[in-house]
């Protein structure tokens, strides 16, 4: 089913060939059609996640299959269901996760990596969401086993990951401590929930975590930074505790002493989403809409949006991304 007068064509970013933020260039290309199984969605607004910037420096291409255009998610309104679909209708408001596709004002989306926009939110706050909260669950609660009670370490706590995975914790029950940059990423870091935010330019991660935590560490450490943190990451954690990866920025390629993983029994695991199947990402959507989409409801978890540039000014908004600076999610505003 489709919605009657659509364009033939559509505005996209394209990344012209690998470089800085000035390879993004808009351009016009042919409405997708929804294969079986999947949505066609009118987009208001997209995330821009650093994998984006990657992608944009030709060292993270799309999987096969994948739409070329940047863009992992997006909110917007349905306006074709393909064939086999029947949870979803035209004029439905939803939010998805992308394998690409997303920098543009219509994308195709599976069905099962579509969730409702929450109550209380707009479109534009929704696009906030898929991404990260993705990321969160499947990393910190599906493979770190995060439980309440336990403390969980975020590495970049002002991050759209480290926002994101602050506030689920703490609403779920767990400590949080949390690594920031800058000065002025620690308060807004302790007001959405963290018990103690570590400036790690001016203090040692580990000496903090032994001395908050009375010499026994933490239970989980998410880590997006690799590199000289991994040493220090297995020293921070306690007994059982579990390690989860989902990015290198400082390196994938260390020299470890592993003697610490067996002598406190640590899990070192993590992951990547994007080329995972949709049989694998329908789960997590469950999930979050059972556990996590009544938390957005009431609330208690909300996304943090720090700018929102016009789509045509995407190169603007991978600056932003990549100096570091911001607070939260940066999002495209497409209609």
């Amino acid at each position: 089913m489709m919605s009657t007068q659509l364009p033939d064509r559509m505005t996209v970013i394209e990344i012209t060939e690998p470089g800085g933020p000035e390879k993004l260039v808009p351009a016009h290309r042919p409405l997708p059609q929804p294969a079986t199984g999947e949505l066609l969605i009118q987009i208001a607004a997209a995330g821009v996640n650093r994998p984006d910037c990657l992608q944009r420096q030709g060292s993270y291409p799309p999987p096969p299959g994948a739409s070329d255009i940047p863009g992992l998610e997006v909110a917007g309104t349905v306006v074709a269901v393909g064939e086999g679909v029947d949870h979803w209708a035209v004029g439905d408001q939803v939010c998805a996760l992308l394998t690409g596709g997303g920098y543009a004002e219509y994308c195709v989306a599976p069905a099962p990596q579509c969730l409702p926009v929450p109550a209380g939110l707009n479109l534009q706050q929704a696009a906030a969401l898929p991404e990260t909260f993705f990321t969160v669950w499947s990393n910190i609660f599906d493979r770190g086993r995060l439980q309440p009670g336990e403390t969980l370490l975020v590495h970049g706590g002002a991050s759209g990951i480290g926002t994101t995975a602050i506030q689920l914790a703490k609403a779920l029950g767990s400590r949080v401590l949390t690594t920031v940059g800058s000065p002025d990423k620690v308060q807004p870091c302790l007001d959405l929930g963290a018990e103690r935010v570590i400036h790690y330019r001016e203090e040692d991660f580990v000496q903090v975590v032994k001395s908050i935590t009375n010499g026994r560490g933490v239970d989980v450490i998410l880590d997006m930074v690799g590199g000289d943190y991994v040493q220090r990451n297995l020293s921070a954690l306690a007994v059982e505790g579990r390690l989860v990866f989902i990015a290198f920025l400082r390196g994938a390629k260390v020299e470890l002493n592993l003697a610490p993983v067996m002598m406190k029994r640590l899990t070192v695991t993590g992951s990547t989403l994007r080329a995972r199947p949709v049989a694998d990402k329908a789960p997590i959507a469950q999930a979050l809409r059972e556990t996590v989409w009544p938390l957005l409801a009431t609330g208690m978890v909300k996304p943090i949006i720090d700018q929102t540039f016009p789509l045509t000014e995407a190169a603007a908004a991978h600056t932003l991304m990549e100096s570091n600076r911001h607070i939260g999610k940066i999002l495209l505003q497409v209609a």
